[in-house]
């Protein structure tokens, strides 16, 4: 599409998508540039879809998590997690935020600047074309509309169908288990998820790690309720259903990905901005929200933004090769029912360097001591996965 100059009452920003990563933008550039005029166009009839975003408390400054406050729809002080050979709780802060939570703080911040249920045809870097045929200019347009085809990175997949139920009875967890893996492996890695929203209320999500990034939504359901079954929980009622591909980054060229998709600004997964190993988005969005609070001018400018994120989305990826490799060994080296011994080893190590892992702030010690000792992969196999083949 070619670049068309915005007229004088174009909006300053066009987000286009309404998730996580344009949402967190949108909500922190009303609390620091409440003079710039923000709008969104999402396909879905509300932001944030149906989803579940979660962080461990060091993943963010106090800063961070005071502007995303209100957000936050639960919180806990600690997690467990489950292996087969050992079971622990770690002492690490979890949040949540909840899509209509997140749809109530954005309805509030931008209001009326949300424009729901219409899709977009096509996109640059100062305008965007509706589906119905509408023309919308701006200043300067970032697309957020989620991940899209990568044939520059290597990828596996974090999959998942989340239900949250109401219990007949009380299920008695007081803390999230972020990783339940004594269950059947299907294959690959696989975990429950369970969230404890209130004494009978739980999110439990069904979660593989695998090659493709095929769903088959009712083999996930079967797994949900499955495990409630085995933990003695009695399902009331379903009361609403998410789910997700989530990729995990194993390499690549990140540059000629940003490339390939044209010069319009990018955010969110998008834009490869995301935890390599486990998917998470919100920590990775909340930086990016603040990165640009600081450099978007009072005309923000839309070919000079999306210079300004892919630098940003560069850097990030090169900062992150070590997850990369993790990556590699888990799915290249590990066998496909074995490779939940990865994490139950990494499991074992102190709760400041895990901490520090989901954080993406891994010290050159921390890299030490996770690939010190007896690697859970055969040695062989994990030599192939030293190199990466396309570093940007």
């Amino acid at each position: 599409m070619q670049a068309a100059a915005p007229d004088s009452s174009a909006p300053d920003l066009l987000l286009l998508g309404g998730g996580l990563a344009n949402g967190l933008l949108a909500l922190r550039l009303s609390q620091v540039r409440p003079e710039l005029d923000v709008r969104i166009v999402e396909a879905a009839d509300r932001l944030g879809g149906v989803h579940t975003w979660s962080f461990f408390e060091p993943d963010l400054t106090p800063r961070q998590r005071a502007w995303i406050a209100p957000l936050i729809a639960h919180s806990w002080p600690g997690y467990s997690v489950r292996f087969p050979a050992f079971e622990r709780r770690l002492a690490t802060g979890y949040s949540s935020v909840t899509a209509a939570r997140f749809a109530q703080a954005l309805d509030r911040a931008l209001p009326g600047r949300i424009l729901t249920g219409v899709s977009v045809a096509s996109a640059g870097p100062t305008e965007a074309v509706l589906a119905d045929g509408r023309r919308l200019t701006a200043r300067a347009v970032i697309d957020g509309r989620g991940p899209t085809a990568a044939p520059d990175l290597a990828l596996g997949f974090q999959k998942f169908v989340g239900l949250e139920v109401r219990l007949t009875a009380p299920h008695g967890l007081k803390e999230p288990i972020v990783m339940d893996a004594c269950v059947d492996q299907a294959g690959g890695y696989r975990f429950l998820y369970v969230l404890p929203f209130d004494d009978r209320t739980l999110l439990i999500e069904d979660t593989r790690y695998t090659d493709g990034d095929d769903l088959d939504r009712d083999l996930f359901r079967t797994g949900v309720r499955d495990y409630a079954a085995q933990r003695g929980w009695v399902i009331e009622t379903v009361l609403r259903e998410e789910e997700g591909v989530l990729p995990v980054a194993l390499d690549g060229d990140i540059a000629a990905h940003l490339k390939r998709l044209g010069p319009t600004a990018l955010s969110g997964l998008r834009a490869g901005l995301f935890h390599p190993t486990t998917g998470y988005s919100l920590p990775d969005a909340v930086r990016l929200a603040d990165h640009l609070a600081k450099r978007i001018e009072a005309a923000p400018d839309g070919p000079a933004l999306a210079q300004v994120i892919r630098r940003h989305a560069r850097d990030v990826w090169a900062q992150r090769g070590f997850y990369r490799l993790l990556n590699r060994m888990l799915f290249r080296a590990a066998r496909p029912d074995q490779r939940y011994r990865v994490l139950e080893r990494f499991y074992r190590l102190p709760q400041p360097l895990i901490e520090r892992f989901y954080a993406g702030e891994t010290t050159l010690g921390d890299k030490a001591r996770i690939l010190s000792g007896k690697p859970p992969v055969p040695i062989g196999a994990a030599l192939t996965c030293l190199v990466e083949r396309g570093r940007a």
